[in-house]
């Protein structure tokens, strides 16, 4: 998506009138904001690849798995791959197991994007778990990045909690009190607010 979300102007507004703290930030970086795409298995796949890695790894991980796919992203080219020549990508065995499951889901239709769209994040978050390999925060990725949800908030993301613990000058991790205080300040768009604080720490925009 080229466009910023039709929710993030408003979300700007209110969150900027609700927080001093997220108020500076977001007009220091008052020309960004998140990009969704409309592929849900490239953004499934390139989620699973960045888990549990840094950012500068999973890039360099991701870059070798396109040139294995030859750029073309898809349930078939993915399950035509064998195992040995994605492991050459840098990817671990699980891994591979994973995407491999994720693209027979796809092509055998198993799960449903449709059917998930008509879900609540809750529902839709626990539907996407259902897939293996993708746990809660791979969900919650999923959801802003591809579903273009307006609140989610990512509480075991790491760089989200050191982006919180930075700019409220509190400890690291962050309290579960704080984490429910600053959620609750976040209502409706802690999407926005999640972007926003990975932006902080990193001019480099985040994309799954």
């Amino acid at each position: 998506m080229k466009n910023s979300p039709v929710y993030w102007q408003k979300a700007k507004r209110i969150l900027s009138r609700r927080d001093p703290v997220l108020r500076r930030i977001i007009k220091k970086y008052k020309k960004g904001f998140l990009t969704t795409r409309n592929n849900p298995f490239f953004s499934l796949c390139r989620t699973i690849v960045g888990q549990q890695i840094s950012t500068k790894a999973a890039d360099s991980i991701w870059l070798k798995f396109e040139k294995k796919c030859k750029k073309h992203i898809v349930p078939n080219t993915v399950l035509k791959l064998s195992s040995r020549t994605l492991k050459s990508a840098g990817l671990s065995r699980q891994k591979v197991s994973y995407l491999k499951n994720i693209a027979k889901n796809f092509r055998n239709k198993s799960f449903s994007v449709r059917e998930l769209k008509k879900m609540n994040d809750e529902n839709a978050i626990s539907y996407v778990t259902k897939l293996k390999g993708l746990g809660v925060w791979s969900a919650e990725m999923f959801l802003m990045f591809n579903l273009n949800r307006p609140d989610i908030f990512p509480i075991k993301d790491i760089g989200l909690l050191r982006a919180i613990s930075k700019n409220y000058g509190t400890s690291y991790p962050p309290s579960k009190r704080f984490l429910n205080k600053i959620s609750k300040l976040h209502t409706g768009y802690r999407t926005v607010f999640t972007w926003y604080m990975w932006r902080s720490i990193d001019p480099t925009d985040v994309l799954y």
